[in-house]
């Protein structure tokens, strides 16, 4: 192998961060590195390569084409050479299976069946990333991307997973009636389109103008369970708590809500037959709620 070719590791990975943030400073924050050094060792690949690789603009900078066609090479080097060192330290394990969603459905949905999917599939291997919130991008090392969305972006395959209807939920025994439900305390999770304004909208009540906003469903729905208030939920994330008697639904209104949960499988786990065990397994459980609850997806 000619290795002459190939240019420092150091310089990627300076190249890499830089290319994302599309800021010196930032990379060096991430590589926890000098922006100088940063900056040093982009210039060095450069030289190596003999192309620039960004435009330096006044206060940002910029990819060259060289360093748009660049990244992704880049990139696929990284992960294929992050997958293989996993395989090796995890002992040569071939079937783990990368799960990206959010930290509610994690939590809330997923996490509360692992017993049901172990059960089915007892050798399966199971690497769970979550984020706050979906990243606005696929996530390249996931093999599976189950995604919280309005809708999906037309070059991106994905299965809708979810027909949820959202309302509040309380403790079992917290006290409250419709007329005075502005007198309580009324938890919403931030950047959600299912408002306490929006579930109130055909009901004869006043609008909700004291909301107290969390960043994660689960922090308002764990107010609600320790009786401080009510929270806006919707089925799939709170169908657990409900039914192991934890939470509550005070009132029958409820609304169809915009968003849902979407399945996204990468070319690549294709070649992993863990992949088509979770995903069916995923349709299975998803199924079975929505045809308990009512029968329709609509």
């Amino acid at each position: 192998m000619n290795t002459r070719a190939l240019p420092p590791l150091n310089h990627l990975r300076a190249f890499d961060a830089a290319a994302r943030h599309l800021s010196f400073t930032a990379a060096a924050g991430e590589l926890n590195m000098t922006q100088s050094a940063v900056s040093q060792q982009i210039k060095s690949l450069e030289t190596h390569l003999g192309q620039a690789l960004f435009f330096r603009r006044p206060r940002a900078l910029e990819l060259t084409v060289m360093g748009l066609n660049y990244v992704p090479v880049v990139r696929e080097a990284f992960q294929t050479l992050s997958r293989g060192t996993r395989m090796l330290v995890d002992g040569g394990v071939a079937n783990e299976l990368h799960i990206q969603t959010n930290l509610t459905f994690a939590n809330h949905w997923l996490a509360p069946r692992l017993p049901r999917l172990y059960a089915q599939h007892p050798d399966i291997h199971l690497h769970i990333s979550t984020a706050i919130w979906d990243p606005m991008e696929r996530v390249e090392e996931a093999d599976i991307e189950i995604r919280f969305l309005i809708s999906p972006e037309v070059d991106l395959n994905a299965e809708r997973l979810t027909w949820d209807h959202f309302y509040p939920v309380c403790a079992p025994d917290y006290q409250v009636d419709l007329k005075q439900i502005n007198q309580h305390r009324l938890f919403y999770c931030t950047a959600m389109m299912t408002t306490w304004d929006a579930w109130a909208e055909n009901q004869t009540i006043a609008k909700c103008p004291k909301i107290t906003h969390c960043q994660v469903l689960g922090t308002a729905l764990a107010a609600a369970e320790a009786g401080v208030g009510l929270a806006m939920a919707h089925d799939c994330t709170v169908k657990n708590s409900i039914d192991s008697g934890r939470l509550v639904r005070p009132f029958t209104h409820s609304v169809a809500m915009p968003e849902a949960y979407y399945l996204t499988l990468n070319p690549r786990a294709e070649r992993n037959p863990q992949a088509s065990q979770f995903a069916d397994w995923l349709r299975t459980e998803m199924a079975a709620d929505y045809n308990e609850r009512d029968g329709t997806q609509a």
